[in-house]
């Protein structure tokens, strides 16, 4: 009984980790989610990472850029807040931090169920808090993840790290976030002169349980063909502040 114990144990551990190590194949469509979850707050005010898991595992993406992540800030109880979601959700995590915060740190990550090759950090500029973008590197494509700046002046200053950073990509690489700024602002006219929109810049974000503005995207440079298969704003106005974004996308 016991030997059967360890072997049913064993093969439950290997079958886990094949389902986390399977490579997304994008000829059948890269499914693509973006989400500032608050770090588990929902517009309720509690604090609830199961609510926040469940609507990602539902959207069964490949990879999930998030925004507002804490990390052991006291706030979220120490937890690591990346690494939760991760779990519940059998996705491997990449985070980062972008300041300091509550006894932790703040910042934004990726989940993916492929496991990344590569992994780069860069500082943005925010007068009110620094800001960060997560590269994340798979074996046929990059993702992106970031929070811009509330200061009009600091958003337009990232840009030139964005359009390096794509520029240097060697794979097709795409970058969501909450950008704090609308498609039609000077912001995001400058963003689309070198980027596509893959979501929908017409259909608001924010705030989740009655949006009136779009300040949550996904781009890729132009010079990159894709193919948009599906996009949607989900339905989901209760577990954070923000809505996901959804894009299925083939390239």
């Amino acid at each position: 009984m016991r030997r059967l114990l360890i072997l049913l144990v064993a093969l439950v551990a290997v079958s886990c980790e094949a389902r986390r190590s399977v490579a997304t194949r994008p000829d059948e469509g890269l499914v693509l989610m973006s989400y500032n979850v608050r770090s588990g707050k929902g517009m309720d005010g509690k604090r609830d990472l199961d609510r926040t898991a469940a609507v990602i595992r539902a959207a069964q993406a490949d990879v999930v850029a998030l925004q507002e992540i804490d990390s052991a800030a006291r706030r979220s109880d120490g937890k690591d807040v990346a690494a939760v979601l991760g779990k519940k959700c059998s996705m491997y995590h990449t985070f980062s931090k972008a300041i300091d915060f509550d006894g932790g740190g703040y910042g934004v990550a990726l989940l993916s169920h492929e496991k990344p090759v590569a992994v780069q950090r860069f500082a943005l500029p925010g007068r009110e808090e620094a800001r960060t973008l997560l590269v994340v590197e798979f074996e046929q494509y990059i993702v992106a993840s970031t929070h811009l700046s509330l200061t009009a002046e600091d958003r337009m200053a990232s840009l030139s790290v964005i359009d390096s950073v794509a520029k240097a990509a060697r794979k097709p690489i795409f970058i969501a976030g909450d950008w704090n700024a609308t498609p039609d602002s000077e912001f995001g006219r400058k963003l689309g002169e070198t980027m596509q929109y893959l979501t929908d810049t017409a259909a608001c974000t924010f705030p989740a349980d009655e949006p009136k503005t779009v300040i949550d995207y996904i781009v890729t440079p132009h010079k990159q063909t894709v193919e948009v298969l599906h996009r949607e704003v989900i339905d989901e106005p209760m577990a954070s502040d923000h809505r996901p974004l959804r894009v299925v996308v083939r390239f």
